[in-house]
């Protein structure tokens, strides 16, 4: 991210947050993996949602890590949902696998 701007934060649920900001790119891959692991791995909370609505671009290689932890997250018993996402981002993680339903379009 060239403004090194990714937010988490645990709601009253439970819930974990994260927030990334900005253009998403090469440069936050091995931030953005680090962090989805670690939630997923250590904390464990019963659901992850990662809120797309501020990231203005997404490579693919970020697209690819967000695609790769839901099964991860399943296997651990946690819930991911990625939402707010553009439409093109929610093609690009249709396209690598990521089922329609963990995908939460931003409301009207």
């Amino acid at each position: 991210m060239s403004d090194p701007s990714l937010t988490l934060r645990t709601s009253d649920d439970g819930t974990v947050v994260l927030r990334p900001c900005g253009e998403v790119g090469v440069d936050a891959a091995v931030e953005l993996r680090q962090v989805l692991v670690h939630v997923v791995r250590r904390v464990r909370p019963c659901r992850l949602v990662v809120d797309l609505a501020d990231v203005t671009a997404l490579d693919d290689i970020n697209v690819g890590t967000l695609a790769a932890i839901v099964p991860v997250a399943d296997e651990h018993g946690v819930a991911v949902f990625l939402d707010n996402s553009s439409a093109g981002v929610a093609d690009l993680l249709c396209a690598c696998g990521v089922p329609q339903q963990r995908l939460r379009p931003v409301p009207a």
